[in-house]
């Protein structure tokens, strides 16, 4: 059993595999931190800086919306902390994962169907090959029978 587990959510559909490994792995005293990162455009001459600022804001806002629809799926009697963090995603759940001193990171892998199904995400293969504590890839049902 782990205390302490890192579960980063991109919002994707993946999320019940997810809460039902850490459910299963997590202590009884234990605590899940869900974690989405929120890119940031910086402007540009070719992006108004107003622009930029209402995109920052709609990234922001949706990582917030992605860590309320993963923590609303635990069970209450779990401890659960919400993070949003602006970054670059496999760089900063890392740092989370440091920061907080969690023993465990469940991350979905992106794989679809065919040869893509062999293949790990982006960002899961950079929190794999980076991190410094265990990490938890979640195979995805998708596009199976």
């Amino acid at each position: 059993m782990y205390k302490k587990i890192l579960l980063p959510t991109d919002g994707s559909t993946y999320a019940d595999q997810e809460v039902e490994r850490v459910e299963n792995l997590i202590s009884e005293d234990g605590e899940v931190i869900v974690l989405s990162v929120a890119g940031r455009l910086t402007s540009s001459a070719f992006q108004p800086r107003r622009k930029v600022k209402k995109v920052n804001e709609k990234l922001k806002k949706d990582a917030h919306r992605f860590v309320e629809n993963m923590a609303a799926k635990f069970d209450e009697s779990l401890n659960v902390k919400k993070m949003v963090v602006t970054g670059f995603p496999a760089e900063t759940i890392n740092q989370v994962a440091e920061d907080e001193g969690v023993d465990l990171i469940v991350i979905s892998a992106s794989g679809k169907s065919g040869i893509h199904r062999f293949v790990i995400g982006s960002v899961a293969e950079k929190v794999l090959k980076n991190s410094n504590v265990d990490v938890l890839l979640v195979h995805n049902d998708e596009g199976e029978s």
